[in-house]
């Protein structure tokens, strides 16, 4: 509840920001939205890739069996018109919508929904989107080899799918990311489909200039009358902040993910304040240890870094107060979150005593692979290096570009890493990351196991009572503040510089640059015709 008015409010915030929201929108025009985290895009295959990145484009191109509605804060259906609950809350029989057309012009239907899920389970790709996925009965098994189909996906006819669940929960939390997109079973196979994917979005593929930018037009048969309202959409990668800002102030680009440094330069321009769009997301940053490294095995261990480390110091001067203080995984949007948890404090003292009692008085040296965020990357590592340094810690930096690290993260191929995970926006799905049963390519990177961990969670799965499945939650929440897999960093704020004449950006808390944009229009003033 705590979350979905967090949203309204934020969108109120927003609604009284532009005044202009009320014009009708206008048709036609480019919308030119950036590509803010890394040099490249990873992967036209969306079912492949976990990286927010990717999903920037994903959400024109492609449509998944929900959608997120930032103004009430939750996932809401997109391609069903009705779910049917049944089974003591375990199935689910969807009426899909009959006016979805794929981008080649083929209607979809019930096949579809099953092939691609069935697709993302193939256990020797290690498709991210499984960790969703595998809440189905008998997609595990497909995943394990151990059979051919999702015995809990059945086909009632071609526009009626049944779905019954292990867990007794809102399955719109597990399948409105891009993660669980819906492919056309007779073109997804394909080998070319990498190239010219084909989706049910509002926007079909163009071109994809590696290293460049993505091209979509209009798709003239979207199922939402009159929608989209643009004719097209550019989405640049801008991986430097630099460039960036200069393409934003010359009027290139209508959108702009803005770091700490520019957050506090926009705030004091007259001309840039009011172009500022703000929302607490439910991401959380961290540090991740490798359980395989002997010291970080030890739970004192992970705990005295959690202690070293003036987090509260390095927020306010480097992230420029662009976040809010991380307690444990959960964040301050997340239903579960617990407003009594206190972080860790800063504690040196503490630090060297918990070393000392798990053996390491003179403390050991690490390796700690980063990229160049300027968030949550290199220059967060170089201000913890020294706190570190103080109680006998020493790191080594490995630097390796945003892509690379995403794949250093999935393969374990790391002693400590840092990063920026979803953590939302259901608790639920955001701490069966660190369930033992999550394998590590799907979002359990640090590998955690912990039987009691488990045993909570997998009661709140089964809880009727709502009130019950939250109160289990912060339970293993404050469980994994105990164990500490991860130096608990921040929760991000996302800010974004929106030009005046592009209406409509929605205050998602799941990720601000992934927009519906379906709903985005452009006025005449656009300089992009």
């Amino acid at each position: 509840m705590m979350f979905r008015m967090m949203a309204i409010v934020a969108g109120l915030g927003l609604a009284l920001a532009g005044s202009a929201e009320a014009q009708t929108p206008r048709k036609g025009g480019t919308i030119r939205m950036t590509a803010p985290y890394g040099s490249s895009f990873t992967s036209l295959d969306i079912h492949t890739t976990q990286r927010a990145q990717d999903e920037i484009y994903a959400k024109a191109l492609h449509r998944s069996l929900y959608i997120w509605n930032s103004a009430e804060g939750k996932p809401v259906l997109e391609l069903a018109k009705e779910d049917v609950v049944s089974g003591g809350g375990l199935v689910h029989t969807f009426k899909l919508r009959d006016d979805a057309y794929f981008h080649h012009g083929r209607k979809m239907t019930a096949d579809d929904i099953i092939w691609s899920y069935t697709r993302i389970m193939d256990g020797t790709k290690a498709y991210p989107g499984a960790r969703f996925v595998r809440v189905i009965e008998g997609a595990a098994a497909v995943e394990k080899g151990q059979a051919k189909e999702i015995s809990g996906l059945k086909k009632i006819d071609d526009l009626t799918v049944e779905m019954k669940l292990t867990e007794k929960v809102d399955p719109g939390f597990y399948f409105f990311t891009a993660l669980t997109s819906i492919y056309p079973a007779d073109e997804g196979a394909k080998e070319s489909f990498i190239q010219k994917p084909i989706g049910l979005g509002p926007f079909k593929f163009v071109e994809h200039v590696p290293g460049s930018r993505i091209v979509l037009e209009r798709w003239d048969r979207f199922y939402k009358p009159g929608k989209p309202y643009a004719d097209k959409i550019v989405v640049s990668i801008m991986g430097e902040a630099a460039a960036r800002d200069v393409a934003f102030r010359n009027k290139e680009v209508d959108t702009s993910v803005l770091g700490p440094a520019q957050y506090v330069a926009y705030q004091s321009d007259a001309n840039l304040k009011g172009t500022i769009v703000e929302v607490a997301e439910v991401f959380t940053r961290y540090m991740g240890m490798n359980p395989s490294f002997k010291p970080f095995a030890d739970k004192r261990v992970r705990q005295a870094i959690n202690y070293a480390i003036d987090t509260d110091l390095i927020i306010n001067k480097l992230v420029k107060g662009k976040a809010y203080r991380a307690t444990s995984w959960l964040p301050l949007t997340s239903p579960a979150y617990d407003k009594a948890m206190k972080p860790y404090a800063y504690d040196p003292a503490k630090a060297k005593q918990l070393l000392n009692e798990a053996g390491y008085p003179n403390g050991f040296e690490f390796e700690w692979t980063t990229s160049q965020n300027e968030s949550w990357g290199l220059p967060i590592v170089a201000a913890v290096i020294p706190m570190l340094d103080k109680v006998g810690i020493k790191a080594k930096v490995k630097q390796v570009e945003t892509a690379v690290l995403a794949e250093v993260v999935r393969t374990g191929d790391y002693q400590a890493f840092i990063y920026s995970q979803a953590s939302g926006p259901d608790p639920q799905a955001a701490l069966k990351c660190f369930h033992s049963s999550t394998p590590q390519p799907a979002c359990n990177y640090m590998i955690f196991k912990n039987a009691d961990f488990d045993k909570i969670v997998d009661e709140a799965g089964q809880a009727d009572d709502p009130a019950k499945r939250a109160q289990l939650l912060q339970k293993a929440n404050a469980l994994l503040y105990e164990e500490a897999p991860v130096w608990f960093f921040n929760y991000n704020k996302a800010v974004m510089a929106v030009q005046p004449w592009l209406k409509g950006i929605q205050l998602n808390a799941t990720e601000l640059t992934h927009q519906n944009v379906e709903d985005l229009w452009v006025d005449e003033t656009s300089p992009a015709k």
